[in-house]
C-alpha cells in the first residue's frame, strides 16, 4: 500500500499524496488523481477541493508543527 502524506502549504491548501480515497458525509466517493489540494479557506466553489480562491480571499494560515 503507497504511502499517504499530507502537506499544508502557508496560506493555501493541503496537499494529500499518495492516492487517498476522499468520502463525502453520505458515503460517496470523489474522482481523485494521486496528487489531491483540498481546500482550507473556504472560498473554493469546487469544495472540497481547492480552485486557488485563496489567492485573492486573503486567506492567511501558516501553522506550524510543535506550536
Amino acid at each position: 500500500m503507497p504511502e499517504i502524506t499530507i502537506s499544508i502549504r502557508d496560506n493555501g491548501p493541503l496537499i494529500v499524496r499518495g492516492g487517498a480515497i476522499i468520502t463525502d458525509a453520505a458515503g460517496n466517493q470523489y474522482e481523485v488523481q494521486d496528487d489531491i489540494a483540498l481546500c482550507r479557506c473556504g472560498h473554493s466553489a469546487t469544495k472540497p477541493f481547492c480552485d486557488k480562491a485563496h489567492r485573492t480571499a486573503g486567506f492567511e494560515s501558516a501553522p506550524r508543527a510543535g506550536g
